[in-house]
């Protein structure tokens, strides 16, 4: 397997948990865990393979450190990097914005040139609208922590079945 990295916040802890869960799938893959806070464009480039933790703040957008990041990806062409982003949002309290922070990642990097991955079906969500839907699927792992944490490990392992056929 390629070098591949999990960035995600270290000061978010549902993400981080979600990310400790993706490693634990993958089992003995290498992996290097990132802070997001601390990431820099050279570290971004330098992995061949990134899984990218994007949860949705507030109504809609991106966390600050995600949000902060941007500028920098803008300048960045990123075609031949694969890229799977996973998702944190809350479909009953967020239905008209459910995943809006994936869906704006997702846009960013496809317009740098990522391969994007991973993406999964948005059956089993109850909500009135996303910006991570790519027709009926979400351009990465759905997580709704709030309603839906008891599918958690069930919907990673399914995932992280999948991003190993695609990563190879």
């Amino acid at each position: 397997m390629n070098k591949t990295a999990i960035i995600y916040s270290f000061n978010s802890r549902k993400t981080g948990k979600i990310a400790e869960k993706i490693k634990e799938a993958f089992g003995d893959d290498p992996f290097v865990l990132i802070n997001a806070e601390e990431l820099t464009e050279e570290i971004f480039t330098s992995f061949d393979q990134i899984i990218m933790g994007v949860p949705t703040w507030f109504d809609g957008e991106l966390p600050n450190y995600w949000d902060e990041f941007v500028p920098a990806l803008e300048d960045l062409d990123l075609k031949g990097k694969r890229i799977a982003l996973y998702g944190l949002g809350d479909q009953k309290g967020y239905p008209e914005n459910f995943l809006d922070g994936l869906g704006i990642m997702a846009g960013i990097l496809e317009e740098r040139g990522a391969s994007l991955i991973g993406f999964t079906s948005a059956e089993g969500y109850e909500f009135e609208s996303s910006r991570a839907l790519r027709g009926d699927h979400f351009a990465g792992l759905a997580i709704d922590y709030e309603n839906q944490g008891s599918m958690n490990k069930e919907r990673v392992a399914n995932w992280v079945s999948q991003l190993k056929k695609e990563f190879s």
